[in-house]
């Protein structure tokens, strides 16, 4: 098993090895050998350095590897000409057509709980973001606005039929698949098909394959309701789909509603490869000063074990996702997790080392009974 390791700018480096170090002790468990790493620098402090983004090579020797795991990239201080962030992340999803943007939405106990309706501490959800097309098909590092001069500036929100049918297809798959789970595995088409052509375009694509999935229930909702609906019944939801800018807005504020974005894990599927990343950004401020929340990059550790199961057919990486997860999952019920983003006491390396000590303590999954 090969990983494609960018461990990129700031606290990426920090959170990127923790989530490594977590990732190999469930391996290790379980049973698995340890990946392959093919470090490969890129960002916006190698720009700095070098005046390109990414290696030369590291896009191909990305695409190489089983998998691409991502720290953070960016840094506010440090940008192209035009003002725009250093971003060869977005050439990636491109460039391997990462068409599915995989954001959970989940409530711990005793961690921040922004509603105060009990009901909010059974939120778990999954904002499913087109991660290709839609407004951000016209982002700057991919060159392709329509109109830019001193006037005037047009972009373009594009919706294909193509990339579209994949993602509702991942969309009702993804909802089947909870709904085994024991989830309420409805899925809702986000979307503002009532004002825009391409938009009316995504519910129809979603409309035709939803023939094939008559046992998933569906809903509806326009983007500007969901965000209503994601403050006033977030525990209500289950599968959201939506175009890229709608994912991008809507999955931070979901992730605001369980504790913020140390919490919020990340990974964009295509069909020969995936990207996995914490959704958070770098925060150079705090890098190296053992202060990051590692949980977001430990919890995408754990989608990119699950999708390795599934892309190379070995059940037990799955199990080891599930130490990862359950090991999270106990130590919050426990009180045993209080990271500093959440006014905690505990830093990065403190927060890393339950998460390890919990895999250490549970039993093997298949010795586990589910409750």
């Amino acid at each position: 098993m090969k990983i494609a390791l960018i461990k990129g700018d700031g606290i990426g480096v920090d959170v990127a090895e923790a989530a490594m170090a977590v990732m190999e002790a469930a391996l290790q468990k379980t049973g698995q050998a340890l990946p392959v790493y093919d470090e490969i620098l890129a960002g916006a402090g190698y720009f700095q350095e070098t005046g390109t983004d990414i290696e030369p090579d590291g896009e191909v020797r990305a695409g190489e590897a089983d998998a691409i795991f991502l720290g953070a990239i960016g840094m506010p201080s440090i940008r192209h000409a035009d003002g725009t962030e250093i971003s060869p992340h977005l050439r990636l999803r491109d460039r391997f057509e990462l068409f599915a943007g995989v954001r959970p939405v989940k409530a711990y106990p005793n961690a921040p709980q922004r509603l105060a309706d009990p009901r909010a501490a059974g939120i778990d959800l999954i904002i499913l973001r087109e991660s290709t097309e839609g407004l951000f098909y016209s982002a700057a590092a991919h060159k392709r606005t329509l109109v830019a001069n001193n006037d005037e500036v047009q972009d373009v929100l594009r919706v294909t039929r193509k990339t579209t049918t994949k993602l509702h297809h991942f969309a009702f798959n993804l909802a089947r698949k909870r709904r085994a789970k024991g989830k309420n595995g409805t899925l809702t088409c986000v979307d503002k098909a009532n004002v825009f052509t391409s938009l009316a375009f995504f519910r129809q694509i979603f409309n035709e394959v939803k023939e094939t999935y008559p046992d998933v229930p569906v809903g509806y909702n326009y983007v500007d309701a969901q965000a209503l609906d994601l403050v006033r019944k977030p525990w209500e939801f289950d599968v959201l789909v939506m175009e890229n800018m709608f994912g991008d807005i809507l999955s931070d504020l979901a992730g605001g509603l369980v504790g913020g974005m140390g919490m919020a894990a990340c990974g964009e599927i295509g069909e020969t490869t995936g990207l996995f990343q914490p959704a958070h950004g770098s925060a150079p401020d705090i890098m190296g000063q053992d202060k990051a929340n590692p949980l977001a990059a430990i919890l995408s550790a754990a989608l990119m074990l699950d999708y390795l199961a599934e892309k190379l057919g070995n059940s037990h990486l799955a199990d080891a996702a599930d130490l990862i997860n359950s090991s999270v999952d106990e130590s919050f019920e426990q009180n045993a997790l209080r990271p500093m983003e959440f006014g905690g006491d505990m830093g990065t390396k403190a927060v890393t080392n339950q998460v390890l000590t919990g895999i250490a303590e549970l039993a093997p999954a298949k010795d586990r009974v589910s409750a």
